[in-house]
């Protein structure tokens, strides 16, 4: 998702379906198949729910290989969306294929997203975002058929920056990998450039607090959108591979607008994922980009202050957003070796005892 405060990013948003921006989502989630990608007739899926640390109620998608030994205990992933996603769209995907090929996995909606709680909805919290992950895990390890040891992450685009900041302070994740990663906080300090424009950030924080001020005066809520609703002759290359999956058939899903609210912007700019990559080591990480993807340089940065041991893996063609559901280009062989050699089966895992 773009990230950062534009004129033509912000405003107050058009009217899409429920939930209605400013109240909390419906905490009743669908049980019909609302997917953009095809259910497998190899993984059983059930939607569920849990509490997070502050006490916001998380629905998530479980799914788990039909042909699984319930005699045993299993490895399992945590699939975290891009920022301003849902879970039915390209972390659903990850976690069904990935379940296809032995993993129980888990693809919740982050807190104010999709069918999750958090009121008002779409509130960008980087405390929250991280704390998901924690609460996911909490809420694998008390599965019966999953090893507590054995849980990992994958995260894509914003997903992997806060799951990345979830395995920094959460050593029961143990193993973490990130897709078309982003830094959502640096993102919003200073897009792609390679240094901190201060001034810059200075007058977006001052126009931010000019909004807080409006809205304490009765303004509605300004989001600051992800993604352009229409296509100009201006439009950027980046802006227009977000809206192909965003605004298209491709990827759109009516509860995923990419918009979050213009005043947690502030607070999004304080968060700086890649400041403690140190501290997951001798856990392994995984750091998974396109070599075509104008997203690179965070996975280029994370893997360079990242402790050992750690892979960057490239893949030939691709950009940001062809990772999302390309599958013919997302590494699935690479995503099942990494977790199955670092989420291994231990004596005490063969059995449920």
């Amino acid at each position: 998702m773009l990230v950062g405060v534009t004129a033509a990013s912000v405003g107050v948003m058009p009217n899409f379906n429920t939930p209605t921006f400013g109240q909390e989502a419906p905490l009743k989630p669908t049980a019909a198949w609302d997917k953009i990608f095809p259910k497998s007739d190899r993984v059983d899926h059930q939607k569920v729910s849990f509490s997070n640390r502050l006490g916001i109620t998380l629905v998530a998608d479980l799914y788990m290989p039909k042909n699984l030994d319930r005699s045993r205990r299993h490895p399992a992933l945590v699939v975290g969306h891009p920022y301003g996603g849902v879970k039915e769209q390209t972390s659903g995907l990850y976690a069904q294929t990935m379940a296809e090929r032995g993993f129980i996995t888990l693809a919740h909606d982050a807190s104010y997203n999709g069918e999750s709680g958090g009121q008002p909805h779409f509130t960008a919290s980087p405390e929250a975002f991280v704390e998901d992950f924690s609460a996911a895990v909490d809420f694998l390890g008390t599965r019966p058929q999953i090893d507590r040891n054995r849980i990992g992450v994958l995260g894509i685009c914003g997903g992997g920056g806060f799951g990345l900041a979830a395995a920094e302070i959460d050593p029961r994740i143990k193993a973490i990998a990130t897709v078309s990663m982003y830094d959502i906080g640096q993102g919003q300090r200073q897009g792609l450039a390679e240094t901190l424009d201060k001034a810059a950030l200075k007058t977006s924080l001052e126009k931010i607090s000019a909004q807080r001020w409006a809205e304490v005066d009765g303004a509605k809520r300004a989001m600051a959108s992800g993604t352009p609703e229409v296509l100009t002759n201006s439009s950027s290359a980046v802006e227009r591979e977000f809206y192909d999956y965003y605004r298209t058939p491709r990827g759109q899903h009516t509860r995923s607008t990419t918009a979050m609210a213009l005043t947690g912007a502030a607070a999004m700019s304080l968060f700086w994922s890649f400041e403690h990559l140190d501290w997951i080591s001798p856990r392994p990480v995984l750091f998974i980009m396109g070599d075509q993807a104008h997203s690179r340089v965070f996975s280029e940065q994370a893997f360079e202050k990242a402790s050992e041991p750690k892979e960057l893996y490239i893949v030939p063609g691709a950009g940001h957003v062809d990772l999302y559901d390309k599958v013919n280009l997302i590494p699935w062989d690479k995503l099942q070796s990494f977790f199955t050699e670092h989420l291994p089966e231990t004596r005490a895992s063969q059995s449920k005892s």
